[in-house]
């Protein structure tokens, strides 16, 4: 059957319901499909660690490494879903991926979140140190 033809519209909302629908159509598929998605900020966490839960194998496409590959297949730097659909098989089919790590599942989940935490600390005193050199200093 042609590519084309079998193409269709799937939207999947953040909520278990949704991501419950997708597991069943991903069961319909080959066995041993993997999944391939890109990082979204903090939006992708709960569908990729309840797909893991599922048993289904992950692949992360890194977003640096999607754009380029999107402008190398494409010769344009224009984003849209479909276009990026395409990149991201074609990232799964030659292996440029990822193996995705649930931080939860690793244990990691602590020392992520503070990293994170250390970040946003760091940004703020940096804000504080800058507005106190060019604001305070020269009065």
């Amino acid at each position: 059957m042609n590519c084309r033809a079998r193409r269709r519209r799937f939207r999947v909302a953040n909520e278990l319901a949704d991501y419950a629908r997708l597991a069943a159509y991903l069961r319909e598929l080959e066995p041993g499909a993997v999944v391939g998605f890109e990082a979204t900020g903090n939006y992708h966490r709960p569908l990729a660690h309840f797909l893991q839960q599922q048993g289904w194998e992950l692949r992360l496409i890194p977003t640096v490494a999607l754009a380029r590959t999107r402008e190398a297949m494409h010769n344009s730097w224009d984003k849209n879903d479909p276009k990026d659909a395409q990149v991201i098989l074609h990232m799964l089919k030659t292996g440029l991926t990822q193996t995705w790590h649930d931080p939860l599942r690793n244990g990691t989940n602590d020392a992520q979140e503070l990293s994170k935490t250390h970040h946003q600390i760091t940004l703020a005193r940096t804000r504080v140190w800058h507005s106190l050199r060019n604001h305070y200093f020269q009065l």
